[in-house]
């Protein structure tokens, strides 16, 4: 195997042949296809979800994480938030020459073990490779198809008065990876919350109350902020939080402020919002402190029933104030 990429892996001759091989030996035992064109995958259940996703990591290897884990994660993430168990995935990527072999493996070492730790096998896959100066070194895509036993989250679910709970804290990935492009110094203190969040989500299955958590999302690009804008919009209610009780590291406030971003804004690889039924609130956070990804759980606001499309924070001073939706990118771009 050559020590980097080269246009001739993406042929479809020996070298494709070579790489693909290479590929399927370290992926190991989560992957299961048979070289087939098509995956043919036994499902027995009435309903399935499926979601996909491309990532354009900047910069792809990173601290604590590369490319590799963030795929996973992100498609498992967002099958479950939605109820339903993560199965199955699919892996294409799109190599630049010149990528270092060393990397890719870095890459696939953490596909395999998060797909591990998710439960989740990658049942077909498709590679190309394309020139010097095309790519960032490696693009991935992702599709998950996951199947349901219960009935479907959704955000229409959540009733005026319900609360909002945050699994962790905000800010950590996006101050991580901007620390190690910009070499600002930070990433050895802050790292990368990126997890794959679907075992933590089987906990509140198996111990709250069926229908306590109305509904859940992944808080991801965009942050918090457009989190919340976006369950108000499908409500048509004005979500308000708690400025005092939102989870910010002080290293990544410290960080955040210096760069000129605000942390609700901030990406996240591996924190939830919780939309939870006022009287499972106890139940909830006790479930998510017992386990590894929700051990910062907090209470941060509620659903209001004030009948308008906004996002409001209560300030430590007990100001309110509007938090406006962003119409462009406040960072550079991460993912």
């Amino acid at each position: 195997m050559d020590q980097h990429i080269v246009l001739d892996h993406g042929t479809g001759a020996r070298l494709s042949r070579e790489l693909v091989e290479f590929v399927v030996g370290v992926l190991g035992d989560v992957y299961i296809g048979e070289m087939e064109d098509s995956a043919v995958l036994p499902i027995s259940v009435g309903r399935i979800a499926m979601t996909t996703d491309s990532f354009v990591v900047d910069p792809p290897f990173f601290g604590n994480g590369d490319i590799g884990k963030i795929a996973v994660c992100g498609t498992v993430n967002d099958l479950a938030v939605v109820g339903a168990q993560p199965l199955y995935l699919t892996l294409a990527m799109i190599l630049e020459t010149g990528l270092p072999i060393a990397q890719l493996h870095r890459a696939l070492v953490s596909i395999r073990d998060t797909a591990r730790e998710a439960g989740v096998k990658i049942v077909a896959g498709d590679t190309k490779v394309v020139g010097e100066g095309e790519a960032d070194g490696i693009f991935l895509n992702t599709t998950g198809i996951g199947v349901f036993h219960e009935e479907p989250k959704r955000m229409t679910d959540v009733e005026v008065g319900d609360r909002i709970i945050l699994s962790g804290p905000i800010g950590n990935h996006t101050i991580h990876l901007l620390s190690v492009r910009e070499g600002l110094g930070f990433e050895q203190r802050v790292v990368s919350d990126c997890a794959p969040l679907n075992g933590m989500i089987d906990s509140l299955r198996d111990k709250v109350p069926a229908g306590a958590v109305r509904s859940m999302r992944d808080v991801t690009r965009g942050g918090l902020s457009a989190v919340l804008h976006e369950y108000s919009s499908a409500l048509g209610r004005a979500v308000r939080i708690e400025e005092s009780a939102l989870p910010i590291d002080h290293e990544t406030r410290m960080a955040a402020d210096m760069l000129g971003i605000d942390p609700i804004n901030a990406a996240n690889e591996g924190c939830l919002a919780l939309f939870v039924a006022p009287d499972a609130v106890d139940a909830v956070l006790e479930t998510l402190h017992a386990h590894e990804y929700g051990r910062r759980a907090v209470l941060i606001g509620e659903i209001t029933e004030r009948a308008e499309k906004a996002v409001e924070m209560v300030g430590t001073d007990g100001r309110i104030s509007e938090i406006e939706e962003l119409k462009g990118a406040e960072l550079p771009r991460l993912c």
